[in-house]
Parts: structure tokens; sequence; C-alpha cells
């Protein structure tokens, strides 16, 4: 992977580690190795013009003084290259000890202007680099030059922060996932290293719900009257609980999934951590726990300006406080579509059985197709209307004539104007071209151009013939869970379409904060008809009502079989009153904790208020300690 490895260097404990690590890598995918130091006679002949001043008298005399610059400048210009060639020569022995090629490069400059304007120049894949140099003392972090260096070179960099070889000895490589291009660039480079050193991988990725309940504390404070109605505060709040919080944690353990998939592929076997938290203190807490010797970071975050060359904060206060190497890669990878969407895309149960109606010849890339319009429109869920609106873009006179355009479809009609007869789509990472002739090679992925999949317009039509064409149906999101018939019968009686997919998403959230297996009218009704209202209900709920058997009080099955204890009707209920979504799921953890340390097979109300207690607490510190960080000091 690494074809050619530079390394500054400049005799500190940092800089010799560095051409071990260079050493040892280079001898894994056989790369050459360049040395560079940067001495500063200039500086040192600067300095020496200032001191000359304080020189005793007989060396004032002009002749004198003339004479002493000379000395000094041949003295200070032969003395440094010395010096450098000293430092070089170490690095040449190592590498010269595991067969690899050398060359060296002395310099005279400023340290890191020299540095980057040779790495933005030079053809390295990998400069390995010491977190501190000759002028550290006790409480340093990290060096200037490395830290300007790293600032202005987007070039994969590993900066040694660890100088012991004894402690690199054993530990992990782990990789900080985040979903951006760059993260899973790093677990790429992961894969690579865990296999040619034979070192354990692990992937981590964090997120943090409590932002969003200290933020709203906060707003809630401050909002007037008029505000208030504007915002709709308790509204907002809901949809956080219910929603954004779950969804959080499912989009990150989606990141590690996908990472997990791809380390399989290469043979690795990758451990996966999701942590909650804000995210540099968790990965902090978690390598100084685990002690990994070596943590891949992307330079910037999946929220980052893609064009931005700077170092993103999390990665910034990281690489100042970690106790293990740091390998910064400003690469890019783009997993797969379909691995991707496997992990993020579900599918509604008609939208399946549409696709079951099209003909093997086209299904494949019709999938592509609609995997690519989702995932570019923000779509987690592939329903009948998204289908419709991917197929706009491909048949525009048949969809003219089929739909009737209202206001909410006028993007649509703006792409049914500007299709093209035919469209090639990657079938790697799904990159799409305009016309049937796609480029040479994918400008994301660089897949070939045989790997590109031509949608035409007759690939679509025989689609839409054999549906028998083309239903409408209101787009319902969350996550694909079962559902019973009756069940479904129920939602559908729903009358709002706003309001059957709020009940709907609700529904799937208990079920699966629950692991209900298939969500039943006993399950679904109470929470349908307190979600939307009795008056909002169709005609045949009553007959829903009337042959449904409710047992109120009996915990669902999933309780006692998932935790090894029951519980009780109380304490059900009193759980059910905290907010649904991440602190429900929290307090949850809380009172099974409780329960653990007492040594009880059942959860009583007692046990349950208790937990409630300590997840209060907890949640009290963080916010607290979100309060007292933006204070100004």
């Amino acid at each position: 992977m690494f074809k050619h490895i530079c390394v500054p260097v400049d005799n500190s404990d940092y800089s010799n580690r560095a051409i071990d690590l260079a050493v040892e890598l280079g001898r894994t995918c056989g790369a050459r190795l360049t040395g560079i130091h940067v001495y500063a006679a200039r500086l040192h002949d600067y300095r020496f013009k200032q001191m000359e001043y304080t020189l005793p008298d007989e060396y004032k005399d002009e002749h004198e003084l003339e004479r002493q610059r000379k000395i000094h400048d041949s003295l200070i210009a032969m003395g440094l290259q010395l010096i450098s060639d000293s430092y070089l020569d170490v690095m040449a022995k190592r590498a010269e000890g595991a067969g690899l090629a050398f060359a060296r490069k002395m310099v005279d400059g400023k340290h890191y202007k020299v540095l980057v304007e040779d790495c933005l120049a030079a053809d390295y894949d990998l400069v390995v680099m010491g977190a501190l140099g000759m002028g550290a003392v006790k409480d340093s972090q990290l060096g200037s030059v490395t830290e300007r260096f790293v600032r202005k070179v987007s070039k994969d960099t590993l900066v040694v922060r660890n100088a012991d070889p004894l402690r690199d000895a054993e530990g992990a490589i782990v990789v900080g996932l985040d979903g951006s291009p760059q993260s899973f660039h790093g677990l790429k480079l992961g894969i690579f290293l865990a296999k040619a050193l034979g070192r354990p991988l692990q992937a981590i990725a964090v997120y943090d719900p409590y932002l969003h309940y200290a933020m709203f504390n906060g707003i809630v404070g401050v909002l007037n009257e008029k505000a208030s109605k504007i915002f709709r505060f308790k509204e907002q709040e809901q949809l956080h609980e219910e929603i954004i919080d779950t969804g959080l944690a499912k989009i990150y353990q989606s990141h590690l999934e996908i990472g997990r998939k791809l380390a399989a592929e290469d043979g690795v076997d990758l451990a996966i951590t999701l942590l909650d938290g804000k995210c540099f203190e968790k990965i902090l807490t978690f390598a100084r726990k685990e002690q990994p010797w070596l943590l891949i970071l992307g330079r910037i975050g999946v929220h980052a300006d893609p064009n931005e060359v700077d170092l993103g904060s999390n990665t910034e206060n990281l690489l100042r406080l970690l106790p293990c190497n740091v390998l910064l890669t400003g690469g890019k990878f783009y997993p797969p579509l379909d691995v991707r969407a496997e992990e993020i895309i579900a599918w509604t149960e008609e939208a399946e059985a549409r696709m079951e109606r099209v003909p093997p010849q086209v299904k494949g890339v019709a999938r592509t197709a609609l995997l690519r319009y989702a995932i570019e429109q923000g779509h987690t869920v592939i329903t009948n209307k998204v289908i419709d609106e991917a197929m706009a873009i491909f048949m525009p006179t048949r969809m003219a004539e089929k739909m009737q355009i209202l206001a909410e479809d006028l993007a649509v009609a703006r792409l049914r104007a500007e299709a093209q007869t035919a469209t090639a789509i990657c079938s790697v990472c799904g990159y799409t071209v305009k016309g049937p002739n796609p480029v040479v090679a994918c400008p994301v992925c660089r897949a070939s151009a045989d790997k590109f999949q031509v949608i035409s317009r007759e690939v679509v039509e025989t689609i839409a013939a054999q549906e028998g064409g083309i239903e409408e149906e209101e787009s319902l999101p969350g996550v694909r869970v079962k559902w019973s018939a009756d069940a479904r019968d129920a939602l559908r009686e729903v009358t709002d379409a706003y309001l059957r997919r709020r009940a709907k998403a609700r529904i799937e959230k208990y079920a699966r904060s629950r692991k209900i297996p298939v969500i039943t009218c006993q399950w679904a009704l109470p929470m349908i008809e307190e979600t939307v209202g009795r008056d909002k209900l169709g005609a045949g709920w009553d007959t829903l009502l009337a042959k449904t058997k409710f047992e109120p009080g009996e915990p669902p099955a999933s309780e006692a079989t998932t935790t090894g204890r029951v519980w009780t009707a109380e304490a059900t209920a009193r759980l059910d009153r905290v907010p649904a979504g991440f602190m429900r799921d929290m307090t949850r953890e809380e009172v099974e904790r409780v329960a653990t340390e007492k040594g009880a097979t059942t959860v009583d109300l007692a046990i349950c208020e208790e937990g409630i207690g300590h997840a209060r607490q907890t949640m009290n510190e963080v916010i607290a300690g979100y309060v007292s960080n933006k204070k100004p000091r």
C-alpha cells in the first residue's frame, strides 16, 4: 500500500522511534524511504549579527569583525551539514539492514515550511514524524513543527506519540468511524496494517444524544411566548425523543456494520464499539483504557466542508492528548453502493413486492438506480413514492401522462424536464453520468468503464409494463419491522397521513426497544389511539377493538427472555412514563444494573424508581458539563 515513506529526523527520541516504525512499515510493503533534516544556518547567521555588539572591544575592529563573520559562517554551515549527515546516517543504516532503498535530504530553512514544501512536491504516500522534537519540555503536548505540518498537508501522516518500543510490542489498531470518506479510507489503511503486522483491528463510533437535550433545556428558558408557539418546543422535543436520538445510534451503528463487512471481505475480523457522548472525550477514554498501538483518524469528519484542509476539532484534540500513535488520513474511500445500502436503506413491503415483479434481466440495474437515488435524496426507506420519483427521472414522457403534478412534486418535474434518454450508473459507488456513454473511469471510486450500468427509457418502460402501471403511496419513515396483518390493517384506519407515519414510527420504536418480534394488534391499537386520537380513526376501528384480545399489565415475552428477569406491571408502567428514545433506553439500562447489583430476578416498582434516580443524576451531570464548558473562563 505504501510505496514511498518520508521521515523528518532531528535525533529526538520520537524521531528515532519514527525511523523504527518507517522501516517496519517499509519492510511489509517494500517501500523506499527518504529521510530529511532541516537545519537553520541562516537563522544562526542572523542571531550572530544581532549579538555582535556584545563582543569584546578587540573583536569590534572592522577587519577583525569581518574575519569572525567568515569563520562563523563557514563553521555553522559546515557544522550543521555534518550534524544533518550524522542524523541521516542512523536512518540509512536501519534502511540498509532491512534491504530498503534510502535517499537523504538536507535543506536550510524554516523547519515546517521546508517540510510542507518538500512533501507537496514529492510523491510520498506516507509521512512518519514524531509528535515532539528536541525542544520538548515536561508539559509539551504537540510540537509546533508537527502541528503546523499536519494542518497544511493532507497526505497520510503517522504521528509518533509513543517513543517507548516496549509499549509498542502489543496493542490493537483502532479506527474511528463516523461515515465520512476519510474515516472509511482510514479503515482500509487499518485493514492493510492489521494484516501486514499481525495486530488485531477494532473500530469505534461515537454519537452524542446528550447535546440535543442540553440545547433544548437551554432554548426553553429563553423563548418568549410568541417564539414558543412558532418553535412548538414540545413537538420538537418529542420528535427528538422518538426519532432523532434513536436514529443517531442506528446511523453510527450502520457505519460500524459497513466497516465489519469491508474487513470481512479482506479476511480480517473487526471488533466494533458504539459509544454515546462527546466524541473526542469518549475516544480518549477508550484509548486510555484499551492502550492501542495505533489510532487511525480522518483529518476531518463527516460534518466538515469537503474542501477543508485544516484539522477537524475532534482530530485536533485527540492528536494532542492521545497516549498512542496516531495516523491521520486525508484520503477518501467510498464503500460499494450495495454494502452501504444494505445497512442504511430499508424497503417497505409494498416496494419490495413491486421490485419482485421486475424482469430478472433488468432487476439489477433497476435496483442500483433506486439505491443511488434514495441515498442522494437522503431517504432511508424506499417506498412506492420513492420508486415513482426515481422512475420519473428516466421516463419523463410516460410519467407526465400517468401522474398529476402536485406542488410537492415540482422538484421531480424539473428532473423530468432535464432527463436524458439514458443514464449510466457506477455499480460500485453509484456515481451517475447523464447520457449512454460513461466516462473512462469513475471519478469517485476509480472503477473502470465496464462497471457502469446503463439505464435507458426502455429498461424503465419494461419495469412499468410488468407492474401494470404506477401507484402512489405516502412515504413511511422508520425501520422496517414485522407487522401482523391485523396490526397493519389497524394502522390503515388512521385517516391522516402525517399522524399515520407518526404512529408507525412510535410503534416500531417501541417494538425495537422491547425486542418484540412481531407487532400485533394487542400492542399497536392502544398506541395508535393514544397518538392520533379517536376522531382520526376510520369506521373499522371499533371492529378491530372488538376482536382483539387485550391482556393489560402483562409484560412482553421478550422482557423476561432478553435480560433473564421479569418486570412487574407497575415497573413497566413507570418506565413507560420516561420519554421514549435515548432517555428511556438509558434509564432501562440503569434499572437493570440496579437489579443486577441487588441480585433481583424481578424488577419491581422500588427497583425501577431507584434506577430512574440514577439515570436522572447521570443526565443532570452530563448537561451540567455542557453548560459549564460554555461559560467564559
